[in-house]
Formats: C-alpha cells, sequence, structure tokens
C-alpha cells in the first residue's frame, strides 16, 4: 500500500510504511505526518481510540522515525479531495535522534552538508519527482519520434566541447583519457546504424563557474537523426519541450503545487510557436534594449534574460557565428561566415536549456576544421571516417536536464535539481 493510493482505500483498512515527517499534540489527540516516499498523509490518533502501547508509540515518536502506522481511510473533514488515516496501531521501526534540519532557516552550505538528509523535505522530494517525470517524458517523446536509446561511453580519449573543460584520468597503459562532455560524436556514428538515436547520462565540465546555472557533473540528453537539417531540427527540439511541459502539468500537480509553481506560463506557451531569431537579429535587439555585447561574442546571463524578458515562448538564437563555435558544425552556404546551430533560452529566467546544431557531412571541410583546431591524431580518425562511408546530412542537440528540471520547478539554483550535486568546491556527501 502507497500512499499516493490512499484515495482508492476509502473506508478500509490501510498501512503505511514510512518516516514521521512532522507531529501535532494536543494531549488526548496527535496529528501524524507521514511520508512513504509516494507521498504525504494526515494520520489522527485519538488516545480514548487506541491502545495504551499506540498511545504511548506516538507520543514518543520524534522528527523523521521510522514506522508503520494502520488504521482506517477517511475523508478530510475540511479539504475536498483529500483523505486522512484514523490510526488503530503503530509500530516502531526506529526513534530518530534529534533531527538536524528542523523549521527554522539554514545557509546553504548547511544544507548542502546535509543533503543526504535534505532530501527528504517537502520541497526537495518534489523536484527529485519532478525530475522522474522529465526523464521519463524525454524517453517517450523520442520513442515516438522513432529514437532509439544509445548508450554512448563516459571515458573518452578525445574533447568534444573544448580541451579546457576535460576532466583527465589515467587509464592503465593508455595514458591520460577523459571524461565525456557529451555523447555527440558516438552518438552520431550510431545514427548511421540506427537512423535516429538519443542518450542520456553524467556528463562533466571542468569549468570553474560558480553561477547558480554550473554544475561540474550534471545529466545531459543528446539527440541525433540522419537526414535531418537546421529546421527540422529545431522543429524536433520545441516539440520535445512542449511534450516535457504538457507531462509535468499532467503528471506533477501535487508537486508543483508544493513548490508554488506558478503554472499559468507553462500552460499558456504549450499552443504558441517559439520565437526564432537569427545571432544578427538577437545582436540588433540586444543593442536596442540596452546591452553593450558586440558582435562576435557570446549571450551572457543578461543577455539571456533581455531577449526572453517581455516573451510568452522560449527563444531560438540560431545561425552564430563559426568563430566562437565548434569544429563540427556545418557553415550556412547562404554565409559561410556564419553555422546552422541553435542554443534555445528559456523563459522566466531559465537561461540555455538546449544546444543543437547540423554536423558537417563532408569529409574533407572537417578534417581542415578539426586540423585547425590542432586536434590531429587518431582519436578522430573514425570520427572523420563516418564521412567517408555514406555520410549524409545530419543533426543534433543536447538538453541540460537540470536546467530544464529547475524550469519546471521554478528552482532557483541549480544545486537543488541534482540529488548529490558537484560543484567546483563541494564533492561531498
Amino acid at each position: 500500500m502507497l500512499i499516493k493510493d490512499i484515495s482508492k482505500y476509502a473506508g478500509q483498512e490501510f498501512e503505511v510504511k514510512g518516516w514521521l515527517y512532522n507531529k501535532r499534540s494536543s494531549g488526548s489527540i496527535a496529528f501524524l505526518e507521514l511520508r512513504d516516499g509516494s507521498g504525504f498523509v494526515q494520520a489522527v490518533v485519538v488516545k480514548a481510540g487506541v491502545g495504551e502501547e499506540t498511545w504511548a508509540n506516538a507520543e514518543k515518536l520524534t522528527q523523521e522515525s521510522s514506522l508503520i502506522v494502520k488504521g482506517k481511510v477517511s475523508k478530510h473533514p475540511k479539504q475536498e479531495g483529500v483523505f486522512e488515516l484514523q490510526v488503530s496501531d503503530i509500530q516502531v521501526a526506529q526513534i530518530a535522534e534529534e533531527y538536524p534540519i528542523t523549521k527554522k532557516e539554514h545557509g546553504p552550505d548547511f544544507l548542502l552538508d546535509n543533503r543526504h538528509l535534505w532530501l527528504r523535505s517537502k520541497k526537495q522530494w518534489a523536484i527529485q519527482r519532478v525530475r522522474d517525470i522529465v526523464i521519463s517524458a524525454i524517453y517517450d517523446y523520442f520513442h515516438e519520434k522513432s529514437f532509439i536509446k544509445i548508450d554512448t561511453p563516459i571515458i573518452t580519449p578525445n574533447a568534444c566541447e573544448g580541451a579546457t573543460t576535460l576532466f583527465g584520468i589515467q587509464y592503465f597503459d593508455e595514458g591520460e583519457v577523459f571524461l565525456s562532455q557529451s555523447g555527440q560524436l558516438y552518438l552520431e556514428a550510431a545514427v548511421m546504424s540506427v537512423g535516429r538515436g538519443f542518450d542520456f547520462g553524467p556528463t562533466f565540465r571542468a569549468e570553474k563557474s560558480k553561477t547558480k546555472r554550473h554544475l561540474t557533473e550534471f545529466w545531459m540528453m543528446d539527440a541525433e537523426a540522419a537526414f535531418v537539417e537546421h529546421n527540422e531540427n529545431m522543429d524536433i527540439q520545441e516539440g520535445m519541450i512542449k511534450f516535457i511541459i504538457k507531462r509535468c502539468l499532467e503528471k506533477c500537480q501535487e508537486e508543483l503545487t508544493i513548490l508554488e509553481r506558478n503554472q499559468e506560463p507553462l500552460k499558456k506557451l504549450l499552443n504558441l510557436p517559439f520565437v526564432r531569431l537569427t545571432y544578427s537579429e538577437a545582436m540588433e535587439k540586444l543593442h536596442s534594449l540596452g546591452s553593450d555585447i558586440k558582435f562576435g561574442e557570446d549571450l551572457g546571463n543578461d543577455d539571456e534574460g533581455l531577449l526572453t524578458q517581455n516573451s510568452d515562448v522560449p527563444v531560438f538564437i540560431h545561425k552564430w557565428p563559426k568563430s566562437i563555435k565548434p569544429f563540427y558544425m556545418k557553415r550556412d552556404s547562404a554565409n559561410p561566415d556564419l553555422v546552422l546551430n541553435d542554443d534555445l533560452i528559456g523563459i522566466e529566467g531559465a537561461g540555455e536549456i538546449i544546444g543543437g546544431s547540423q554536423r558537417e557531412d563532408d569529409y574533407e571541410v572537417l578534417k581542415a576544421e578539426i586540423e585547425k583546431e590542432g586536434l590531429k591524431g587518431p582519436e578522430y580518425q573514425w570520427y572523420l571516417d563516418l564521412r567517408k562511408y555514406g555520410s549524409v546530412p545530419h543533426s543534433g542537440f543536447g538538453l541540460g536536464l537540470e536546467r530544464t528540471v529547475g524550469w519546471m520547478c521554478g528552482a532557483q539554483h541549480i544545486r537543488e535539481t541534482i540529488p548529490f550535486p558537484r560543484l567546483i568546491n563541494r564533492v561531498r556527501p
């Protein structure tokens, strides 16, 4: 029996195996807020209606004590659609020691030091459940679009997103190898077999950033598709974001309520097309809004905020200068100084959610780009091989899971969107 299913048992006996989240008592009646991982429920213990042992157990319970509670399910007298438990028996599994996280305000360092316990709070519980729904929505979306799941390696011999942010490790007699920045290059190889594929796993960036949007270990979803070009690539991305939002609105009402998330902006964008601005158009708009950004520079957080501040929908910024983008992006035939790429900026301060591009499919062009980047060696020969044996136009993109979850939840800092965050100054617990 799980708390999330309690409404199915109205008028029947029910058993909860879980933990005490909170307790109130007036001397003759005790209100126990129980949690079992699936949800929360109020259990009412009336002293006159239970045995001495059961009442004694109720009195000695402390926050986060583990227990088994039995009782009859009844409708809450004041809250429509809410059920509670009229307790008949309490079995104590363990009486918890004084819990370090109380109702008072705690600083972020204290909460992160106690992340193993902080996860039990209602808001952190809700965020992790939203995370699970986002993940399952991504799987369902891609399977509906005829993509299959491909597992790409975490240990790699080369860089995908620039050598300056690689985590190096010693690998037996092979020397130094690296933790993956992205599964993209390997996924490109896989889609030449399966046509459409996506991966999902941890990625690593040795980027010394302390912003609220950065982690050193985070989860990335990469997708690739053969015979998909630039505009269709953005169509797939837009469809995925709308699919995720719709699923969260359908499946996460309790969680979004706990998080006090204003759902109207999410509902509104479902029936609207996303804005698509070229990099040049974005520059013009930013200058008109007072930004001093120069052509050829990357967008900062403030710039992303300006571009989306009055928008009801996420904004694609596409066709960026080649000079600031990775070697694998295909040049725009209409202007070789630009590449066929896109960044998707979420509304409500979410920042960049997706980065994608059409990939260079010409062997000689890609070989020249790799050599220009100083990436010579056998580590890239297999990647070049893809352009020798049946090369086709293909495109892909990567979505940052934690940033997406943060946007869905209205979380202020990305560290709350992953169970155990890894920051430049934190590797514990």
